[in-house]
C-alpha cells in the first residue's frame, strides 16, 4: 500500500482537484491529509465537498488542523473572533453567509468532528503541527497536550529531535517541503499565493519521499 501525505489545503479547492488528478491515487494507496482544509482560501466548502466524496473512492485519513479546531470552537462555544481573524470569514462566505453557522451542512460538521489528531505507521508519524522536539513521540503523546499537536512550531528550529521515527507535518508554511531524516513539512503555503516564495499545494509519496507540488489555481 502506498502512503501519500497531502499538506494544508486552506480552501483551495481547484488546486486540490489538480493535485489529486496528478496523483491519480489507486485502490492500493492511502491518502493522509495533514489538516487545515478550511479558512483563508476561496472555497472551503468546495474542499470539504471534495474530501467527503474522496473518502468513498480511496482510503483516506483526515487529520485535524488548528483551523478545524478553531471552527469547532465557534460551533460549540461561539468563539467567533479568533476564528474570524484566522480566515474564518472566508469559510463562512463560501457557505453563502459570512455570519451564520447554520449554513454549514451537517455532513460537513460531522466531517470536521471526525478528524483525527494523529496517525502513525511503523516508520512515520503524521500530525498537523508537529511535536515538542526534546520529547520522544511516546512522551509527547503521554503528555496529553492536544495543543502541541495542533499548534507546535518549536521543532522547526531545533538542533536535535528526540523522535523515534520521521514526523510528517504541516501548519507552518515553507517555500519548499522540508525533507530531513526525522522531519518532513509539506505546508508550502497554497493559500498565500501572493507571497513570492509560497503558493503551492504539496504532497509526498512515502516511503520513497517523492514530492509533487501544484501552484495555486483557486
Amino acid at each position: 500500500m502506498g502512503l501519500i501525505a497531502i499538506g494544508d489545503v486552506h480552501g483551495c479547492a481547484l488546486t486540490l482537484d489538480s493535485l489529486l488528478d496528478k496523483l491519480n491515487p489507486g485502490s492500493d494507496d492511502h491518502l493522509v491529509f495533514i489538516g487545515d482544509y478550511i479558512d483563508r482560501g476561496p472555497d472551503s466548502k468546495g474542499v470539504i465537498d471534495r474530501l467527503i466524496k474522496l473518502k468513498d473512492e480511496v482510503k483516506c485519513t483526515f487529520l485535524r488542523g488548528n483551523h478545524e479546531e478553531l471552527l469547532l470552537g465557534y460551533l460549540d462555544m461561539d468563539e467567533y473572533d479568533l476564528w474570524a481573524i484566522n480566515g474564518g470569514i472566508s469559510t463562512l462566505a463560501s457557505y453563502g453567509d459570512a455570519t451564520d453557522k447554520s449554513d454549514i451542512p451537517d455532513d460537513h460538521i460531522a466531517f470536521v468532528r471526525e478528524t483525527e489528531l494523529y496517525f502513525e505507521t511503523e516508520h512515520f508519524f503524521f500530525v498537523h503541527a508537529g511535536l515538542r522536539p526534546g520529547l520522544t513521540i511516546a512522551e509527547n503523546l503521554a503528555s496529553g497536550n492536544e495543543q502541541v499537536l495542533l499548534w507546535e512550531r518549536g521543532h522547526l528550529k531545533a538542533e536535535k529531535l528526540a523522535w523515534e521515527k520521521t514526523v510528517v507535518c504541516g501548519h507552518t508554511p515553507v517555500p519548499y517541503a522540508m525533507n530531513t531524516p526525522k522531519l518532513i513539512n509539506i505546508d508550502t503555503g497554497c493559500c498565500f499565493f501572493t507571497h513570492p516564495n509560497l503558493g503551492n499545494l504539496t504532497a509526498v509519496r512515502l516511503p520513497e519521499r517523492e514530492y509533487l507540488s501544484i501552484p495555486f489555481i483557486g
